[in-house]
This record gives structure tokens, sequence and C-alpha cells, in this order.
């Protein structure tokens, strides 16, 4: 594996970082959880990845993201928040807001159309892009940040790629059944060991997994229980309330994440541009992700009382949304503008780029989204 060298400071940084996950498997008695082990990684205080000080977004990041290419992702996704506003309130929530640019895309268009928002509010884990949130976003007075979700909502909530961001469990099938993957130290390294699932997760395999008593020996995935919980608080928040929650992110529906090519599981890092497969490289310095099971995030609403409004492509979202009659507004003759946007749309819609592998999950209650959304539901196939 060929990978950028860090410098000085960054390398020292993950360093502390290994120690301090060093010193935690010690102290639960030489192993954690998987998840425990993508939690300081990415979110130790000062130290991990989000909470670090390192640029995540853009060039000399790890990785763009939509909202990044063009302003019109942003302006799209403002026309279906502001049918959703029109049946609830005129306040948005948006989880990991990045370098904020997708609030102020979303507030512009809402501006143009002339719907006001009272309250555009930001929940932040990591400390160094809720300050670039707060620079880049100074001149608008709707902005306002939290540290936690409120007890209760009406209006609209924007994640986009949230949910991959959340630490999974990883477990994998061995001749004595189903085991827990942990993390040790052997040698100096992070390494894996195995135990036993515990009744929790072995109820979660059950939900989240079809047929896993017939998947193969040495077969990995990942379970997602605090994904789950994540969809269990947008119920609870949204309890007595009105709106819809809108969730961007890769991933796929339970009976395309646990096919027999995917043996090795979805989970992928990024450094600097760069994906590999090892989440022990570097800690703190890369992005640690898995694909969601999107199947699992639906249920996990709808058990806890908040309903599927819609499940579609990306593609089919921004289409339905009006992205293409954004991208008209522009000239086409002016190719100093359009061209740019029009290559970034079709990278957002592409079957071959970020269309298909994205997918949209709405869900809410006491609101219909726009016909075209509604058309474009596949809800069915999860």
């Amino acid at each position: 594996m060929s990978l950028p060298a860090p410098d000085t400071d960054a390398l020292a940084a993950s360093h502390s970082l290994q120690q301090l996950i060093a010193a935690d498997i010690e102290q639960h008695g030489g192993a954690i959880a998987f998840s425990r082990f993508m939690e300081l990684a990415l979110y130790a205080p000062r130290l991990g990845y989000y909470s670090g000080g390192a640029a995540k977004l853009g060039a000399s990041g790890d990785f763009t993201t939509a909202p990044e290419m063009t302003p019109l992702f942003g302006a799209a996704v403002a026309r279906v928040a502001a049918a959703i506003i029109a049946q609830s309130a005129p306040d948005i929530i948006e989880f990991g807001a990045g370098t904020g640019r997708l609030a102020r895309d979303v507030l512009a268009e809402l501006a143009r159309q002339g719907v006001e928002v009272r309250s555009y509010t930001i929940i932040e884990l990591s400390g160094e892009l809720r300050a670039r949130q707060q620079a880049n976003l100074a001149d608008l007075p709707q902005l306002r940040w939290l540290d936690a979700m409120p007890d209760r909502f009406s209006g609209v909530v924007l994640a986009n790629e949230v949910l991959d961001a959340m630490p999974v469990e990883l477990v994998i099938r061995t001749g004595d059944g189903w085991r827990r993957q942990m993390v040790t130290v052997e040698d100096g390294a992070f390494a894996f060991v195995q135990a036993p699932l515990g009744a929790e997760l072995t109820a979660q395999l059950a939900r989240q997994v079809p047929d896993h008593e017939q998947m193969i020996e040495g077969y990995v995935t990942e379970l997602h229980p605090i994904g789950a919980g994540f969809m269990r608080s947008l119920a609870a928040m949204f309890a007595g309330g009105r709106g819809a929650a809108i969730l961007f992110d890769y991933g796929f529906p339970a009976h395309e994440y646990y096919l027999d090519q995917r043996i090795g599981g979805t989970l992928m890092c990024h450094y600097r541009h760069h994906a590999h497969p090892d989440p022990f490289y570097l800690p703190g310095l890369q992005d640690i992700t898995a694909h969601v099971d999107f199947t699992a995030m639906a249920l996990a609403s709808q058990d806890a009382g908040l309903p599927v409004l819609a499940y579609m492509s990306q593609a089919s979202f921004l289409l339905g949304a009006g992205i293409g009659e954004l991208l008209l507004e522009n000239d086409p003759e002016d190719a100093k503008h359009f061209l740019p946007r029009s290559r970034a749309v079709q990278k957002l819609v592409s079957p071959a780029e970020m269309g298909e592998l994205f997918k949209v999950l709405v869900v809410g209650q006491d609101v219909e989204l726009p016909e075209p959304i509604v058309r474009a539901d596949r809800s069915h196939r999860l």
C-alpha cells in the first residue's frame, strides 16, 4: 500500500491517538469492540479524525462531498425542503454540515423562492469543522450550533454522509458460528481478535442480516446499532411534531448488502483522496466508513414510530427535485460557468458515478413530499 506520507506534526498526533487507544484497550482487559476503536479513531477529543484540526474536505483533504461539487445540489435539496416547511415549521437541522456549503446553498435557494427560515441549526461533533462553519456562515443570522438533538422538533432535517461515519460493529462467520471482531495490541500494533457476540448483537444480526446462518465461513460484515439508534432518536425528536428527515449516503438495501461477493464487508478508509481497507493505518489521519444498510435504518425508524416516506437513488431524488431545470437556468453559451456545473451534475446523477451508489432515505410524519419525489419512490425495494 503506497500512500502519501504525513508531515511530522500529523504523525505525532496519530502516535498520540494510538497511545490513547492502546491505553483504552489495556483498561478494558486487553481488547475493545471495533465500534469503540472506530469511535476513538474518529472522535477522540483533539486527536480523532473528525475532532482534530486537519482538513477533511476538498483538494487538501481526504474526500469531496456532493455539496462541495456544485451549489445546484443544495438548491435541489431546498426545493424539497420548501415543500416540507410549508406543511410543518420554518426550521432546519443539519447533522455533520462539513464546511457549511450545503447550509449556505439551501438558504440561498429558499430565499430566492421567498421561503423564510426561522432557524438553521447545525449539530457538529468536529471542532475543526464547526470553526470553519462559523467562519463561513457568519453572515447568516439564522445559523446556530448545538451539540445534541433537541428534545422535540418540527421542520426539515438534513444529513449528508452522516450515517456512514457512525461506528459499526464488525462480525465474522467462523466454524463456531458468528463472532464479534475485537481490537487488541499484538507486537506493538493493532490487530483483530474474536469474542462472542452477546445477546444484543445476536438479536441485531438476526434482525439485520438475511440468511445469516447460511453465510460461508470467513464472511465479514458490519452491524449498525449506532446508526439504528440515531434513527430511533430522530423518531423521538419528531414525536408530536411534523416534518421529515432527508438522509443522503452510499449503501444498499439488505438484499444487495449481504451478497456472497462482499465477503470482506464494506469497511473502507479514505486518506488524502486514496481509498484502502486498513482501519489501523495512522489512526486519526484517515476517515473510516462503512456502507449504509438502508433496510436496517428504515426498519429502525419505522419501528420507533417514524414512517418511511421515500427511498430512491440520489439520481432519482435530484432529478425529481429539479436539478436539471436549475442547471438550465445557467446560460449554456457561458461555457466558463455552465460547463463546470454541468460536469458536477453529471457526476451527481450518473449511474457510473454517484447517482446509483448514493441513496436517499426520507423519513417523517404528517407531511407529503412533492409529486416527482413520490413517483420516484422505491421503498418497496427495502
